[in-house]
């Protein structure tokens, strides 16, 4: 099995990433890190650079938990399809994503990643915030 953790360049991404590296440590399982955008914008705040992935791989190798770094333009779904597109292909036994606060019409008006990930994945969700 899997653990799938959701990275964004972000306090909330880097709180999610460094707890799947405890669980997948704990568990014994290898790590599927996932950064993706819907490329639909000139710039998403939410894709890594080459900056963020170096400190990412950097992270992940001193670590010694084996993994994967999946980086890409996904479709036009979005993270919350990407991450569950993962979990499926990789039958993964969990996934971790960071949350961050928001109030509740933010939620109604924009909807949630976070929300439809612990919703409709078929596999134990971890929320972590920053």
């Amino acid at each position: 099995m899997t653990i799938v953790v959701g990275y964004v360049p972000k306090p909330e991404g880097r709180a999610a990433l460094v707890a799947a590296l405890e669980e997948a440590d704990l568990r014994g399982e290898p790590l599927h890190v996932l950064n993706t955008s819907k490329g639909d914008a000139y710039s998403d705040p939410g894709y890594a650079s080459d900056e963020d992935l170096a400190e990412v791989t950097a992270l992940l190798e001193e670590s010694g938990v084996p993994y994967e770094l999946e980086h890409r333009l996904g479709d036009q779904a979005g993270g919350a399809a990407d991450i569950l597109d993962a979990v499926e292909r990789l039958s993964a036994s969990l996934v971790v994503i960071g949350i961050r606060k928001r109030t509740p019409t933010g939620k109604l008006l924009f909807g949630s990643d976070a929300q439809t990930v612990l919703l409709q994945a078929p596999c134990q969700v971890l929320a972590v915030k920053a």
